[in-house]
């Protein structure tokens, strides 16, 4: 890994040495943020760290400390460590990024600033809290569309972090459905997923989705109910692991089997699924793979017969499948959830537009070798989406008797992370990560 990490350090200084060059800099400073507290409260929120600033470093909980980045030179690490016996400050700097950086400790967060000084125009990238006494960010815009159009494509150190998010979260979900089988509550299958992954809250990437029976219908659904239901129908579960920085984005919806139809339909999506993810491509536009997937949810709505009377094209057209299918096909994964650069045509920042009426789609660009997306159908029974269905002329052709049967269960999300590859069949380091495991 070490080499791998050290390819990736030369990708990042020359991707910032062009950045300075082209934007009119000579230096580049990245701050690692600052911890926040809630209004008239002494306790903090999570601290969440520039994702600049952890492109170059598995530095996570890390507030107070800076990179500075200049051509020809070392990169130098500001790594604040204070003398703190409230809190459990960082470790001394180890492992194998040490050796690549040249590192200066301060105890205090005012001491970084006599080690960020360089001769010519500096460019630094961080939130406005961060500013020190001289060293204010900046936020270059011309500079912040080069690095964050090149980050799309991962290095093959970043491959290598996102392959082991998906190895950390693969067994969590298994131990999720097991606790579902079981009988368990929103939290509790909440719990097993955290002791399965070997994270806490504070260690995902983003807070996970677990939604039992109509629960399933809230796309971001946000609980975590203490008590199970009467019955457990069906679990929809969206949740991730974090490595060196690194998200895992994976959903999986299960049953209990007690539902011939139901299951008919997690069956349908499974393959409409899979179909997505081996559309993605070298060159393929990203805005396609959205539109293909209201065609296959069409598709899936005349095979069940929810449904009838209506060709795949009408359904589309008269937008009968964002009934069921209201949002984005997926986005760009990496240091972030939802990886910055999604809609940029270019690396000037021209915006490439999300298609006419699908206002949720997260990623716009062409795909190219190394892009990290995820594949993400679903197919839901939203309460306020069909009340408005159904009182449209396309209404009529809804199976309403079966679409309140499969309403019980909520819905259907099937989610997988996928590299394009430069040539060929894409990468799906989810089912990768799920088959290690068979």
């Amino acid at each position: 890994m070490s080499t791998l990490y050290a390819r990736h350090l030369a990708e990042l200084q020359r991707r910032s040495e062009d950045a300075l060059a082209r934007s009119g800099y000579d230096a580049l400073a990245i701050a690692s943020g600052i911890e926040k507290y809630a209004f008239l409260d002494d306790r903090p929120y999570l601290f969440q760290p520039n994702p600049h600033f952890k492109h170059w470093l598995p530095l996570t909980a890390h507030p107070h400390s800076w990179l500075l980045i200049r051509p020809g030179h070392k990169p130098r690490l500001v790594y604040y460590q204070p003398d703190d016996y409230w809190h459990v400050p960082p470790s001394d700097p180890s492992g194998e990024w040490v050796a690549h950086f040249e590192i200066i400790v301060i105890s205090e967060p005012a001491q970084a600033r006599q080690h960020m000084q360089v001769d010519g125009r500096l460019a630094i990238i961080g939130e406005t809290d961060a500013a020190l006494e001289g060293l204010q960010p900046n936020n270059p815009e011309a500079l912040l569309n080069l690095l964050h159009y090149q980050r799309a494509c991962k290095t093959e150190h970043e491959l290598e972090q996102m392959r082991a998010a998906s190895r950390r979260a693969a067994p969590a979900h298994l131990a999720a459905r097991q606790a579902f089988l079981a009988g368990a509550s929103e939290l509790e299958i909440h719990r097993a997923y955290l002791a399965a992954c070997g994270h806490t809250d504070r260690d995902l990437p983003y807070t996970n989705i677990v939604a039992l029976n109509e629960h399933g219908a809230v796309l971001h659904y946000q609980y975590q109910d203490a008590v199970a239901p009467a019955e457990s129908r069906a679990l929809l579960i969206d949740a991730g692991a974090q490595v060196n920085g690194y998200a895992s984005d994976i959903t999986r919806t299960w049953s209990t089997g007690g539902s011939a139809e139901f299951d008919a339909l997690l069956a349908a999506m499974e393959r409409e699924q899979l179909g997505l993810v081996d559309e993605v491509r070298k060159g393929v536009d990203y805005r396609d793979i959205h539109l293909s997937a209201h065609r296959r949810t069409a598709r899936v709505l005349r095979e069940l017969g929810i449904v009838q009377g209506l060709s795949e094209e009408a359904l589309v057209a008269e937008r009968v499948t964002a009934t069921f299918f209201p949002h984005g096909i997926g986005h760009l994964l990496g240091l972030q959830v939802h990886d910055i650069g999604g809609f940029m045509a270019d690396d000037s920042g021209t915006p490439s537009l999300k298609p006419e009426g699908h206002p949720y789609l997260r990623l716009t660009r062409t795909l190219a070798p190394g892009m990290v997306v995820t594949i993400e159908p679903g197919l839901y029974f939203i309460p306020t989406l069909l009340s408005k269905l159904r009182a449209t002329p396309q209404g009529a052709a809804v199976n309403w008797q079966l679409v309140e049967r499969l309403a019980r269960f909520g819905g259907v999300r099937i989610e997988d992370d996928v590299v394009c590859r430069a040539e060929g069949a894409p990468e799906n380091i989810t089912r990768e990560a799920f088959a290690a495991l068979d």
